[in-house]
């Protein structure tokens, strides 16, 4: 009960805080059904949303996945979990007006449209695993920001101390300097205030993850790829099936873009039909990401072969193309400092609602007490000061503890995959539809939900296997690389 009622005030509240304008006169025929000015997005702007939230950085460790599975079972699991993701949100596109798929009720966000085909029971559940998802996926960001910024330490090391040097660095500093810097971010009460930073990051993780492609190119047309093969890295080895889970959740954790779908759709033009258009920006952005996926997965599997990264940059650290591959980490850490802020805001404002709503007249969490240094002035919440700031810490202490990028990002796709991308969306099409119980294409669908089942539990079991490991091999709070 607690989420549905936060939901639909947490829409309320975004609604006003996009509307932090003064509201303007809207003239007769400049509003769409619904009363809201009228949306001009297109089919290219919509696949210029789809490319920047798909291309983040899970789609660095898809090398290493191909490592683990080996060319046969690399690229078709590649290719089951894009293709399920792309067919499952060309489904959701549907779902974007109730009951009508063009002329019903608008769906704002990705849980209205779950509370209205399905019901509370599923949208309680939808709402912990989206929250879930998102509170965890700081953690992700956090260990992958500070392996950047190691390995730009690592190669100005290299070019100054020769090759054979070790070039050991901890990972700490780097962690709590990127948890203060979010802490600091993320006392902004409105995300929107920091656009600038969102349209930065979708325009870094691009130029990142094309870097990284390219490298792996010139290392096999000058002749210095990896060994490659059909099995994979060590295929008598105890831990490759382990391995493999672990890589097939990397590959699940790179496809999860549907969650933003109904925010990207809820641009469009009227007409044509929202879900019409929509069905055309996911098939051309969904096949260009696609060919990135692959292209960054066998190229850089083929450049390194059995020796592949768990971050495929960090390869790369030693080649003449130093100031290239220092770019593209800094590439990674601006792009993840916003994205932090844009999935993290979320669950701010989920705890902020309900505290607000539980104790509606306590003066620590309902008063904004402005602050004036010269001509700048501000708000200071001491809940919003003391719980976000509490978030930024317990994150940055687990990516401490947990600091392993390939296990880390495999449970993170477990999580998300099979019930937020693949699951919810084929039963609201059933819904939708009224699809018969033990129909052939009932059947159809509940196998591709089984089969992505699967492929989230071997996923998370080969996480969870990882992480152990991890932790006992290394001391808490003294990683380095």
């Amino acid at each position: 009960m607690v989420i549905t009622v936060l939901d639909h005030e947490f829409q309320n509240e975004l609604c006003e805080s996009d509307s932090e304008y003064p509201p303007k006169k809207v003239e007769d025929g400049e509003v769409d059904d619904d009363g809201k000015p009228k949306r001009t997005g297109t089919v290219w702007t919509a696949c210029a949303h789809i490319i920047t939230t798909s291309i983040g950085a899970g789609v660095l460790s898809l090398a290493w996945a191909m490592a683990q599975l080996g060319w046969v079972a690399g690229i078709f699991i590649l290719l089951f979990c894009t293709f399920a993701a792309l067919y499952a949100a060309t489904l959701l596109t549907d779902c974007y007006r109730f009951p009508d798929p063009v002329t019903g009720k608008r769906n704002y966000s990705y849980m209205e449209a779950v509370e209205a085909y399905l019901g509370g029971r599923m949208y309680k559940f939808c709402g912990w695993m989206l929250y879930l998802n998102l509170a965890t996926i700081g953690i992700g960001f956090t260990i992958t920001t500070a392996k950047s910024m190691v390995a730009i330490q690592k190669s100005n090391c290299h070019r100054k101390n020769g090759g054979d040097d070790p070039c050991m660095f901890s990972n700490i500093p780097h962690v709590v300097g990127f948890g203060i810097v979010e802490i600091l971010l993320s006392q902004l009460p409105n995300f929107h205030k920091l656009s600038w930073l969102s349209k930065l990051a979708a325009i870094t993780s691009f130029g990142y993850a094309s870097i990284g492609i390219g490298l792996s190119l010139s290392k096999i047309l000058t002749g210095h790829g990896g060994k490659t093969s059909v099995a994979g890295v060590d295929p008598s080895s105890s831990d490759k099936i382990w391995r493999m889970f672990a890589a097939a959740g990397d590959v699940a954790f790179a496809c999860s873009y549907a969650l933003v779908l109904f925010d990207i759709q809820d641009t469009l033009k009227s007409l044509p039909p929202e879900n019409k258009v929509m069905k055309k920006a996911v098939s051309i952005g969904g096949l260009i990401m696609i060919i990135f996926f692959i292209m960054c997965s066998t190229s850089g599997y083929a450049a390194f072969g059995d020796k592949t990264p768990e971050n495929l940059l960090a390869g790369f650290g030693d080649d003449m193309a130093f100031w290239l591959v220092d770019l593209a980490n800094v590439f990674i850490v601006v792009h993840i400092v916003g994205a932090y802020q844009v999935l993290c805001q979320p669950v701010f404002r989920i705890v902020e609602l309900l505290a607000r709503r539980r104790w509606p007249k306590s003066k620590f969490i309902n008063r904004e007490n402005p602050i004036r240094f010269g001509k700048i002035r501000f708000n200071i919440n001491m809940f919003r000061l003391s719980w976000r700031t509490a978030y930024g810490v317990v994150v940055t202490i687990v990516a401490i503890a947990l600091p392993f990028f390939s296990d880390m990002l495999a449970l993170l796709g477990a999580i998300g995959y099979w019930p937020l991308i693949v699951y919810i969306p084929l039963e609201m099409h059933i819904a939708q539809k009224k699809i018969g119980k033990l129909t052939i294409r009932w059947f159809g669908l509940q196998l591709l939900s089984f089969l992505c089942l699967l492929l989230s539990l071997a996923a998370a079991s080969g996480a969870i296997h990882g992480l152990y490991k991890g932790l006992n091999a290394y001391k808490l709070f003294q990683f380095k690389e």
